[in-house]
């Protein structure tokens, strides 16, 4: 490609809504343009980085046996309603209907359509494993879009979904997608961890996803210091473990005003966050549920949904706290059989001894509060967040965090889709089964965006040789002089001959300009032809995020190039 005829226009200055390294660069670079909030368009550069991107991932899907399809994007909702997924996505799904009235959505993924297409097909046990995948485009109406192309409305998706017909089969097909999937990464460049993570609205009994480590990144994963464990927060367990002593005082009712937080509880009365019991209200759907943990933990509203089993999980305003008879900054779950309200404890409160709680009266708390003794709940599960410094459940390691981009999402569905959708076999003696199921996803722009976040700065793209628009960046300076202009034209054709993927900037601007366009454009690569370089018979050959340059002989430069090539990531 010479750079003269490259459809394409990068910015001078960089633009001022860009939060991101990744979103920074890909705008000033002219590889994406925005449309609206959350929509890009993809302009050469960027196209090209994306089809390198696809085309890893599809080797390493055929790899899998699995084959490509594709799937039909505007689909009727009442698949939806079906599954029970239109009430789930909620808002975030996009909703249309067609001139004849009929209800239609953009789906921001495809299990219940492929699960209809293989119902179609599939009658016996001998018609699976089956293994299909997509790269389609998708839609998710999400109320803030941001960081570019980490979190969009509008994206591109690689989508797989293997069928099986017991749980064995799906779990080799799972450990075949996670290969997979860890194979494409290490191609495209990127250092990823896999980590325990929620199924949120897919929903399945396990999933997994690969983060990307990074500032620029929503997602927070604890990490083990000293074993393999690694979870998002959202899944993250620790252990809450400590040693409890048998009760010796009795429960004791004590005065303090305007103490509703567990902040000044903890400073007026000196008592450690964790001595304190933390009392939150939620409605969950259209019920009040009190929610009781130690007051030096978070409730994790991830966890607490799935525990519930709801749609919709919300804190509770102070007006329908008091439609109870619960009294706001100075409620507990003491003393309450008349209030009749669902009581959920995080079982850390099994660990813990003499408790501040609130006395469910205006300006008055209990102390000595025990845990069993002077109140219980419906249900006993882990309901908050692990923290940094937290105790590791797995070793006696401690735990850390980091923030991440999530780049794929690994799901064992099991049979809650073909149930739904009453896709079944024969098998073996001619009984009726539910179909085994698993659906598996990779963001190809996030892939993009995550390489970049991963080795640029403000001002240099550095991307990855495998998904680099080009590998090589030929300059022509001084391109008003002949030989510089033959040289580097004769250097352009031979790189082509080797099958090397090349770009010639052979403009007519300055060598500044030049420069700053190649820093932008994530090259790994740049071979540098000046007039003072052919009067040497020679070239200049520089690797993109290094600053030194080298010397190369004309007559060595091709067999340099492929040295190189071959030596870099």
């Amino acid at each position: 490609m010479r750079i003269s005829r490259l459809f394409n226009g990068t910015l001078r200055n960089p633009p001022g809504e860009a939060e991101t390294i990744s979103h920074k660069l890909l705008l000033q670079s002219g590889m994406i343009q925005q449309v609206s909030s959350g929509v890009y368009s993809y302009l050469p550069l960027g196209w090209k980085s994306l089809k390198k991107i696809e085309t890893i991932i599809r080797d390493e899907m055929d790899k899998a046996n699995s084959q490509e399809i594709k799937l039909g994007i505007l689909q009727p909702r009442d698949l939806w309603q079906q599954s029970g997924r239109d009430e789930v996505y909620g808002p975030d799904m996009l909703r249309l209907r067609d001139r004849k009235e009929r209800d239609l959505v953009l789906p921001p993924t495809n299990e219940e359509l492929v699960t209809l297409t293989v119902k179609n097909i599939v009658q016996s046990y001998r018609d699976m494993p089956i293994s299909v995948y997509q790269i389609q485009t998708k839609f998710r109406d999400e109320p803030r879009p941001r960081a570019g192309l980490i979190r969009v409305r509008e994206f591109d998706m690689m989508d797989a979904y293997t069928f099986d017909i017991d749980e064995e089969g799906l779990d080799q097909n799972y450990n075949l997608m996670i290969n997979a999937f860890q194979n494409s990464f290490d191609k495209c460049g990127l250092d990823t961890v896999l980590v325990d993570a929620d199924s949120g609205a897919i929903g399945g009994k396990d999933s997994k996803e690969f983060i990307l480590v990074s500032p620029s990144g929503e997602d927070t994963i604890i990490l083990c210091d000293n074993c393999d464990y690694a979870a998002n927060d959202e899944k993250a367990t620790f252990n809450k473990y400590a040693k409890v002593v048998e009760p010796s005082l009795n429960l004791e009712k004590i005065k303090t005003p305007n103490m509703k937080t567990i902040e000044s509880l903890s400073s007026n009365l000196d008592t450690k966050r964790s001595e304190i019991l933390k009392t939150v209200f939620y409605m969950s759907d259209n019920e009040l549920i009190l929610v009781a943990t130690r007051g030096d933990l978070d409730i994790s509203e991830v966890k607490l949904k799935n525990h519930l089993k709801c749609n919709e999980l919300r804190m509770a305003n102070p007006d329908e706290v008091r439609s109870k008879g619960f009294i706001p900054g100075f409620a507990s779950p003491i003393n309450i059989g008349s209030k009749k309200i669902q009581v959920i404890c995080d079982d850390s409160l099994k660990f813990t001894n003499d408790l501040i709680a609130g006395a469910n009266e205006n300006d008055y708390h209990f102390k000595n509060v025990r845990y069993i003794r002077d109140f219980t709940g419906n249900s006993e599960v882990d309901v908050v967040m692990a923290k940094e410094g937290f105790a590791c459940t797995k070793c006696t390691g401690t735990l850390q965090t980091k923030k991440g981009i999530e780049i794929g999402h690994v799901f064992k569905l099991g049979t809650s889709y073909s149930e739904s959708l009453k896709a079944t076999y024969s098998d073996s003696t001619g009984k009726p089964k539910p179909l085994v199921m698993g659906c598996y996803g990779i963001g190809i722009g996030r892939i993009l965006a995550g390489a970049i976040e991963q080795k640029s700065n403000d001002k240099q793209m550095v991307l990855p040789k495998n998904i680099a628009p080009y590998e090589v960046l030929i300059l022509g300076l001084n391109s008003d002089n002949n030989h510089v202009r033959a040289a580097a034209n004769d250097l352009y054709n031979i790189l082509l001959d080797n099958d090397i993927d090349v770009a010639y900037d052979d403009r007519d601007e300055t060598p500044g300009v030049k420069f700053n366009d190649a820093e932008l454009m994530g090259i790994p690569i740049q071979i540098i032809v000046s007039a003072r370089n052919i009067k040497n018979d020679s070239f200049e050959i520089k690797i993109n995020n290094q600053g030194e340059s080298t010397i190369v002989k004309t007559s060595e430069i091709i067999s340099e190039t492929m040295k190189i090539l071959a030596s870099i990531n």
